[in-house]
């Protein structure tokens, strides 16, 4: 295959850290190169300085692109066209290197060159969401000036590339996740680009449609003879995918060769949550007793969405609630937080050495109980134009003088996973700088840091990828190591519950049918509860 990009000592620095360290790599024009690595590992910066429409003030090294370029003309084209009739025009290809190091961000060449990559993003889906499919489509021609009488014609064979002709009437905002990202990749495709950028393109996506995309995603490479760079944190995404992979660790590359030997030996490093340590468990300090929660429906009639409930949580525990959806979990959770009173029944819980009644009211009662009581919810989001000491301080009420803020802020960010010296780099920066990972934690920290004895987490893992789900629930039981803290876990992911929780409670139908040692009731699920869990997650996040 011939050389397209070469990469030579490439280094990317930001507020004087080195981001990127001392890159070496070639890519094969038609090649599918993936790349692997935990958060932060530098794969997104990597993908943006491939892309060439940004500038970096501090860069080194080069970054060459080996290209075609007609001698009339000036059209791009991948580098085995040097010699051949350029499409266009009908002149000879000549033989181009460009250095996206030394090129200016307004330099010419470098602007020809960026309108002929493609680039897909996380869960950024740059679509007119009012509009139909094919008019997103449509408007992506006419943005590069080919809106012409056979324009409809183009967007709907673009469509039928991505296997999405069946939605070309929809509007846009009313489709699955998995759904927008091929829009996104057909008005991509219209630049008819010699390379594909796709940076985590399916890292929210649940496994099913992921698959799907990717399948698109791969067919397209090959009908338009594209190269493709893939990022991921799924080693199995990078192993199904690339003909070559490459591990990038903290800004350096750490292997790169089989994409089945990388990923594998990602994961060695990576490795498992790991067995619990041991922690003393104590009284009880939750007691529900006979909980109902019943509502009226016009569907439905007579909705019993807790029916008789009894339970206990224990002292420094992590329990588990677990069940398909509408089993009547996520509704018990919010009879435990104090955001939902029972229609009847009795939720205490103990504060110090004294039960408190939630269903009272008052500033003695559930007022009282309630500012112990720590909620994370699924969709969980930090202030975005604030930096994350003022998510952990001021945004959320907590006024300290700025020493005692700062000093609270790495403590509880430790606490919740980080290291002391990252906790301390990340204080001044803001929510999108941080990976989905990083995001969470800081979430989590934005709780702890209020110092509650009970932290109720809704579905902590949604659809996360292995690795990220593997930090989070290594927060989780290292917040319990250290604090001795209680958790109640409502989670589909059954995996995540056999991991980190010491007990679970089964619930269907409103009931608890199970409850007791993790294992013993995970094992209680039917075929069918595993599957329905699998596709709850997957419904939620559309």
């Amino acid at each position: 295959m011939t050389l397209f990009i070469e990469i030579k000592d490439l280094r990317v620095g930001f507020d004087g850290i080195d981001v990127l360290k001392n890159i070496n790599l070639e890519i094969k024009e038609g090649e599918i190169l993936g790349i692997l690595g935990k958060s932060s590992a530098g794969k997104s910066i990597l993908m943006h300085v491939l892309r060439g429409v940004e500038a970096f003030d501090d860069i080194s090294g080069s970054v060459l692109y080996h290209l075609a370029r007609c001698s009339k003309c000036g059209f791009i084209d991948r580098p085995s066209k040097v010699g051949t009739a350029c499409p266009k025009c009908n002149s000879s290809f000549v033989k181009l290197e460009a250095d996206f190091v030394k090129l200016g961000i307004h330099d010419p060449v470098r602007r020809d060159i960026t309108r002929r990559i493609a680039i897909m993003l996380q869960r950024t889906f740059a679509l007119y969401g009012d509009e139909r499919v094919i008019v997103n489509v449509m408007n992506a021609l006419q943005e590069i000036g080919e809106l012409g009488p056979n324009a409809i014609n183009k967007a709907a064979d673009l469509l039928d590339q991505v296997n999405l002709s069946n939605r070309m009437m929809h509007i846009a905002r009313e489709l699955s996740g998995g759904e927008k990202q091929r829009v996104v990749l057909a008005r991509q495709l219209v630049k008819n680009p010699m390379l594909l950028l796709a940076d985590e393109p399916t890292g929210t996506l649940d496994p099913k449609t992921a698959q799907i995309v990717h399948e698109t995603i791969l067919n397209a490479t090959e009908n338009l003879k594209m190269s493709l760079i893939i990022t991921s944190h799924w080693p199995h995404v990078i192993e199904e995918l690339s003909h070559r992979a490459l591990w990038l660790d903290e800004g350096k590359i750490v292997k790169i060769g089989d994409p089945h030997d990388v990923a594998t030996e990602f994961m060695k490093e990576v490795g498992d949550i790991g067995e619990q340590e041991k922690i003393e468990i104590g009284q009880p300090i939750i007691r529900a007793r006979e909980l109902k929660m019943t509502y009226f429906s016009l569907d439905r009639g007579i909705v019993r969405a807790v029916n008789d409930v009894s339970f206990d949580v224990n002292e420094g525990e992590i329990f588990g609630l677990i069940g398909v959806s509408g089993a009547g979990k996520t509704t018990t959770s919010k009879i435990i937080s104090g955001l939902m009173r029972p229609t009847s029944g009795s939720i205490d819980v103990r504060i110090g050495d004294e039960w408190i009644d939630l269903t009272q009211l008052g500033p003695d009662k559930k007022g009282r109980a309630t500012k112990y009581i720590g909620l994370l919810h699924q969709e969980y989001s930090l202030y975005p134009h604030r930096n994350v000491i003022d998510n952990l301080t001021e945004s959320i009420g907590l006024d300290l003088p700025v020493e005692l803020g700062e000093r609270k802020a790495i403590h509880t960010l430790m606490t919740a996973g980080f290291t002391e010296k990252k906790a301390a780099e990340i204080l001044v920066k803001m929510p999108d700088e941080l990976s989905e990972g990083e995001r969470h934690r800081v979430a989590m920290a934005q709780v702890l840091i209020k110092e509650p004895r009970i932290l109720i987490f809704d579905e902590p893992t949604g659809t996360m990828d292995p690795v990220t789900k593997i930090e989070v629930a290594r927060s989780i039981l290292h917040a319990r190591k250290e604090l001795g803290e209680t958790f109640v876990i409502v989670s589909h992911d059954m995996d995540f519950v056999a991991h980190v929780c010491n007990r679970a409670a089964l619930m269907r139908l409103g009931k608890i049918v199970d409850i007791g040692d993790t294992d013993s009731v995970l094992s209680k699920l039917s075929e069918k509860e595993r599957e329905e869990a699998l596709e709850g997650i997957a419904k939620e996040l559309k």
